[in-house]
């Protein structure tokens, strides 16, 4: 089985209940949506993270957000094929897994294209205060035309879109931080998902980035939610 979920920012409880109550092997899929929070704080803290995530029973497959290294930049992880794609993983903890952005994976039979990154509101404190920021949050122009050479090869026609934020005409304005200027906001990766959803045929899109949970037309916005993945009934 495939399941979905959204952000959980390093805190997995969530994750191991829903587990047991489903009763899942490492054999089901569990995505979530961007800031897993898996490599965060680096050392022993992301460590004994994972160690607690691989005595779970399922695979988790994370798409990269704005809270979280980039698992190329880490010399543990590796390249390795997965359902079609290319994910990065670990020797030492095989069922966590993260996708390489404009990836196409074939889950369950669905054809599925990965868009992963988003701007941190919150740069400038966790930058100020230690916390963990990195300048590649958001796709840089090679991973967007890399985006595009792949979409161009299935002639822009998928079956599921995943993404940490969402394209710009959906965001979820009502749920914006009042104190946060949208002005000062860097929006170009919504703008961008914006010209890619224009051209994309597409029957499912779901994304997480802003803790609420929501949808409209084809698209889903995830939070604490779990679902089943597209094609299957509701969990």
């Amino acid at each position: 089985m495939i399941y979905i979920t959204g952000d959980t920012h390093g805190n997995f409880e969530r994750i191991k209940i829903f587990c047991k109550k489903m009763g899942t092997t490492k054999e089901d899929i569990l995505i979530i949506l961007g800031d897993a929070g898996i490599n965060f704080r680096g050392g022993e803290r992301d460590k004994a993270k994972k160690e607690y995530l691989e005595k779970i029973p399922v695979t988790l497959f994370c798409i990269h957000g704005n809270h979280e290294r980039r698992p190329y930049n880490i010399k543990t992880y590796k390249e390795k094929p997965w359902h079609g794609g290319t994910v990065y993983a670990e020797e030492e903890y095989p069922s966590l897994l993260f996708a390489k952005d404009g990836e196409i994976f074939d889950l369950n039979g669905k054809k599925t294209i990965v868009m992963g990154g988003a701007y941190s509101i919150d740069k400038m404190s966790r930058l100020m205060f230690g916390g963990g920021w990195w300048p590649d949050e958001q796709p840089s122009e090679e991973i967007k035309r890399y985006v595009e050479q792949q979409l161009d090869g299935v002639n822009w026609k998928v079956d599921v879109v995943l993404t940490h934020t969402t394209p710009r005409k959906y965001e979820p304005t009502e749920v914006f931080l009042k104190g946060v200027d949208q002005d000062d906001v860097d929006k170009s990766t919504e703008d961008w998902l914006d010209s890619i959803e224009d051209r994309l045929d597409y029957k499912k899109w779901y994304a997480g980035h802003y803790h609420t949970e929501k949808e409209i037309d084809k698209l889903q916005i995830m939070f604490e939610n779990f679902d089943m993945f597209y094609g299957e009934n509701n969990v």
